[in-house]
């Protein structure tokens, strides 16, 4: 059997608690967010500030 891939995180914070697997809050504070991605204000964001598509998450 081959290694399982991950799911993307969600696009914003979904606020729940306890957080989601997928959440952009969560994965950031146990370093498992994809390169080149941030959080701010909820939302996941590129490094330069830019919001993320989800062609983007989808590669």
């Amino acid at each position: 059997m081959g290694k399982k891939k991950s799911k993307p995180p969600k696009r914003e914070c979904c606020v729940s608690k306890p957080r989601c697997k997928r959440c952009p809050i969560r994965m950031l504070e146990e370093g498992t967010l994809p390169e080149g991605m941030t959080v701010k204000k909820r939302r996941l964001v590129t490094l330069d500030g830019k919001p993320v598509k989800k062609k983007h998450l989808a590669a």
